[in-house]
């Protein structure tokens, strides 16, 4: 069998929206919404990457002209929403929320429409970023549909390499400077991403501000600006290796947050990123 290749392309647009359904009152309205319930627009500047998936072409060495699929996305995509507002522009939102959540079903459903992407190719995912801290992945299989959404957090700390099974010497070998005494610290970057199906009232997977406070009072709170040695009891004994610090924060946060936990990514450092997943 022949095998097959990914190919993502990135087209950006800008748009309103509203958490606000005018089939509801206000109070419906705040209660689906929280905090973001409001009866007026405000706009993001989203990015929006499209992987489609095919055979290569043997005469060409591509699986699609990748202009023809900048043509689909401008169609269907971007003439659709940039420089609009979503909630009275665009028909299907009128009634429903303008949640990222829809918003990624309904691009994949308008892209997988008769006639919209080539026949040689096939959409396989989408990542919608409406916020650097906030985005949503669309994965698309024959037999499954995987929607997931991340939101970024940070923190300050302190620790130091040491590992209480190593010799004094051993540790300075193994860790180097990271094994100095007074310890060294980091501008920690967390990325929780859940996993789930939007609830149909409010087009979302879970409460946000519930997953904010969850993570918010469980891991930023607890860790920022502390020395993970010497302040937080689950660090005692071990060595506090970004290894180790983001399987604690995943089995923190596992059994806590609003909907399916299906990974954490924790940054130490702009080159060093560690993954725990479900």
């Amino acid at each position: 069998m022949a095998r097959t290749v990914r190919m993502t392309r990135r087209v950006g647009f800008s748009s309103g929206h509203r958490y606000w359904l005018s089939s509801l009152s206000e109070a419906e309205n705040r209660s689906r919404f929280g905090k973001w319930a409001s009866p007026y627009n405000h706009g993001h500047n989203y990015l929006l990457d499209v992987t489609v998936e095919g055979s290569i072409e043997p005469t060409t060495g591509m699986v699609v002209n990748i202009k023809r699929i900048d043509d689909v996305l401008k169609s269907v995509v971007v003439s659709q929403f940039d420089g609009k507002s979503i909630n009275d522009e665009v028909a299907f939102f009128q009634s429903q929320a303008s949640s990222l959540e829809n918003l990624m079903l309904y691009i994949a459903d308008q892209l997988n429409s008769i006639g919209a992407l080539p026949a040689e190719c096939r959409l396989t995912g989408l990542r919608l970023e409406e916020m650097p801290s906030f985005y949503g992945e669309l994965s698309l299989s024959e037999d499954s549909t995987i929607m997931t959404l991340s939101r970024t957090y940070e923190f300050a700390a302190s620790h130091r390499l040491d590992s209480p099974y190593l010799s004094p010497e051993e540790n300075l070998e193994l860790f180097g400077k990271c094994n100095n005494p007074a310890g060294h610290g980091h501008n920690y970057v967390l990325e929780v991403t859940i996993e789930g199906s939007p609830d149909p009232s409010t087009g979302m997977i879970a409460n946000l501000e519930e997953l904010d406070r969850i993570v918010e009072d469980g891991v930023v709170e607890r860790y920022d600006h502390k020395n993970l040695n010497v302040d937080i009891p689950e660090f005692q004994g071990r060595p506090t290796t970004s290894e180790i610090v983001a399987l604690e924060i995943f089995e923190r946060l596992k059994d806590r947050v609003p909907a399916k936990l299906a990974r954490i990514r924790l940054f130490e450092t702009a080159r060093n990123m560690f993954e725990v997943s479900a």
